[in-house]
């Protein structure tokens, strides 16, 4: 199995070397731990060079776009563009659930990032939470020119953007959301998503799956999102890990 998107800086449970070794007993063979903000973006590239299984994105969140400046998209993609373990841009986009940066701003950063990852031919990471409006026209009008477009993390969008998202060529990630009770909505976009575009993440430490809601995520906790999503395709787990480890091969190209 391989977690696209997880931030082993974040997490707080046990050790690195521990917290790796625990996934990797329970079948994660790959990892891309994410940047959110200027001040993780040189850690998650030390983390990535510190073990030969994790990758890396280099990306500024909505929730930290008052942050983001030239300087710092400078460093973006100086960064992106001389690591061979950075595989895209992300995590970027716009979050108007908490609004933690002006909406303004947060498009600004989008827009800026999404040029970067233009620049230099890399596929990007999207967040995006209660903004589906905004971020579908900045994707339409700005990500064109992408070469290998990128996957919307974290789905909870309603199904149109969903839809958008495919015809547009993304892919979709999905992760402990798709065990929570209340996330029908979340379980009806995996149904309507082809094999060949969904990929795997815990997203951790957050959004733990269930049965293990209550406590810090961990990549080890990847194989109930694999199992869930076996069971609503109507598929074997094994055909839902060969197929997703494919897909982020092809969109990211991780070099192994």
């Amino acid at each position: 199995m391989i977690d696209s998107h997880f931030h082993l800086d974040y997490l707080k449970a046990s050790e690195e070397e521990i917290l790796i070794q625990e996934a990797k007993d329970e079948g994660v063979e790959l990892f891309m731990t994410i940047s959110v903000s200027p001040n993780n973006l040189q850690t998650v590239i030390d983390i990535s060079k510190k073990y030969e299984e994790i990758f890396c994105t280099q990306g500024i969140h909505p929730h930290s776009a008052s942050e983001f400046n030239d300087d710092v998209g400078k460093i973006i993609k100086d960064n992106a563009s001389t690591h061979d373990k950075v595989l895209a841009i992300g995590e970027i986009g716009l979050d108007y659930h908490y609004d933690k940066s002006p909406r303004e701003i947060q498009k600004k950063a989008f827009i800026d990032q999404l040029e970067i990852a233009t620049d230099l031919k890399l596929p990007i990471v999207i967040h995006t939470r209660d903004a589906e409006e905004d971020t579908l026209e900045i994707i339409n009008n700005h990500a064109k020119n992408l070469d290998r477009k990128g996957v919307f993390h974290s789905f909870t969008s309603k199904i149109e953007l969903a839809h958008f998202a495919l015809e547009q060529d993304f892919y979709i990630g999905f992760n402990g959301i798709i065990t929570f009770k209340n996330a029908e909505n979340v379980r009806k976009v995996v149904e309507i998503t082809p094999m060949n575009r969904i990929l795997l993440e815990t997203d951790s430490p957050f959004l733990t799956p269930t049965p293990h809601r209550g406590k810090e995520n961990s990549p080890k906790y990847l194989k109930y999102i694999a199992e869930k999503i076996a069971e609503i395709k109507n598929v074997s787990f094994e055909e839902v890990v060969k197929q997703s480890n494919l897909n982020f091969h092809n969109l990211f190209n991780p070099k192994v």
